[in-house]
Parts: structure tokens; sequence; C-alpha cells
């Protein structure tokens, strides 16, 4: 378990996974970060890679060769490789090796980058490839669950507020895949009250469009709270599971999103993959301003 500190938090990331486990704010004497219950869910904040989201039948084709992968990809149920660590400053990293192989034919470096800062914990997703000739083709993602109530109040009592305030299209999911073709209306004008009955069919899905975003939790007329800033990801997932009334939401930066209903199975043509060239970096990123 690793540690980074200031004079305002602590948080503690697990080298399994290099999976955010805990954000602890000083003055408020508060843990954001859901504890991890099993009887709810029993992961924190996991890092999604190669995949998003769920492949129809849980295989892809490439090359003439059949590939079977389970929900969100294989990065979070493995141990990462501590690059750097320092009182405000770790890097964590998985390459390719012959396990990965057996369930996903490419070369990779995943690097997950934690900055602390004040109140405010920086995020990075750095995906090299080190392959000479061939791309790389991945998704990535975050999946953070935050504790809800988080100082007082009810699961209900939250609300989650969206700036830029537009109409954003809502991608919904059938069973475990998304619909593209077939968005609703998003109004972000008015913040989204947090009810455990609008997660029967899953997460609520935002398109971003790789536009920078600010995500604010919160409860009315209350001074603790967490705000996530989105710099660059294609879509936004909101979850809680559907019946459990589970003391938590999610709020995942995605990119990368799981098949759609009328996916091929060929991973060059995966709606929302990543197409890294040859040599070739690329960067995601968001925080997390815990107030």
């Amino acid at each position: 378990m690793i540690t980074l500190e200031n004079d305002q938090l602590i948080v503690k990331i697990d080298e399994h996974g290099a999976e955010l486990v805990s954000a602890w704010n000083k003055e408020a004497e508060l843990e954001y970060i859901w504890y991890g219950d099993p009887k709810y869910w029993g992961r924190h904040a996991p890092n999604l890679f190669p995949i998003v989201g769920r492949l129809q039948g849980d295989q892809f084709n490439l090359a003439g060769e059949t590939y079977y992968m389970n929900q969100h990809g294989f990065a979070r149920n493995m141990d990462f490789d501590i690059i750097e660590n320092d009182v405000d400053h770790a890097r964590f990293r998985l390459v390719d090796s012959e396990s990965t192989w057996r369930v996903y034919p490419f070369k990779f470096q995943f690097d997950v980058v934690f900055d602390l800062k004040g109140t405010e914990l920086f995020m990075k997703y750095e995906v090299h490839n080190p392959d000479k000739t061939n791309s790389l083709f991945f998704s990535v993602g975050g999946h953070p669950a935050f504790n809800l109530p988080l100082d007082g109040g009810k699961f209900s009592d939250y609300y989650l507020s969206v700036k830029p305030e537009k109409v954003y299209d809502r991608i919904r999911l059938v069973g475990p895949y998304s619909n593209p073709n077939v968005p609703s209306p998003f109004n972000a004008d008015i913040p989204l009250r947090l009810r455990q009955e609008d997660y029967h069919d899953d997460a609520i899905i935002l398109k971003l469009d790789r536009q920078k975003a600010t995500f604010l939790l919160a409860r009315l007329a209350n001074q603790h709270g967490m705000e996530m800033t989105v710099d660059n990801a294609q879509f936004l997932g909101v979850w809680t599971p559907a019946g459990k009334d589970a003391p938590f939401i999610a709020i995942e930066p995605w990119w990368g999103i799981a098949d759609t209903v009328d996916a091929t199975g060929n991973f060059k043509e995966k709606f929302g993959n990543n197409v890294l060239a040859a040599g070739d970096t690329f960067t995601g990123s968001y925080s997390m301003n815990f107030f």
C-alpha cells in the first residue's frame, strides 16, 4: 500500500490494480472513497484497461483469432510495479506479458499516475505503444466510487451538477451493451438528483466528446463534497448497483465504452476504441477535489 500525504489529505493506493482505496480529508475528518463492502460492491476505484464495459459474448476477434476477456479488462486484477513514489506523487506501471497476450495480443505500457496538491488529487493514464510496427487498440477508464451519505442526510439528498450546463447526449444501455445510435437528451441545466431507482438499467452515460467538463457531487446547503474535472474523456458514467440501496455513487471518466448492441466483434472496429500508432503515447486525465 502506497500513501501520499499533505496538510489536507491522506491518500492510499493499492499496488494491486493501482487502485485508489482511500482519500481522507484531515480537516473535515471524512473518508470520501467507498469502503469496498462486498455486500454491495467489493472494489473502490478500479482502473479499467484495455476495455471499458463488456464485450459481446465476452470475446473479440483479431486477425482470425478469438480472444476472451471479462468486463472492464484485466488491469484491475493485476499487480502494478511502482516506478516513482514521493510524499505527494506516485507512478504505477503494467506492461504486457505472456499472461496478457493470451487475452490481448498487443504490446503495451500502461501507467497510472497520482499527484496530490492541496485538497485535489490529479490522476493521469498514460498508454504507450512500444511496438515498432503495429498499432495498439484499447480503451481505458476510471471507476472511482464515493461514500454516500458523506456527512449527513441520505443518498437522495445528494445531487450531481455538470458544467458546462448544456444538453448532452445520453447513451443508453441495452443489457450490458451500448446503443449510441439512439441517444436521449440529458439536460445539465438542472442538477441530477441521485435516486437509487434511476439505475435499474445500469449506468447513466453522458457523451463528453473529449471536451473538458466538471461534475460536482454535494448535498444542498452543505459544505462538503467532491468536484471532479475531466479533461478529455469521451464518456462519463454515473453508477450505483441496482436494487441494493448501496451507500455509494461511482462517477467514471471513460476513454471507451461497452460494445454496441450491433458490434461485429472485430476489435479494430470496436466503437469508442483508441488507436495508437507504433511508438506513440496516449494521455487521459482527470482530477478530484475533496472539500
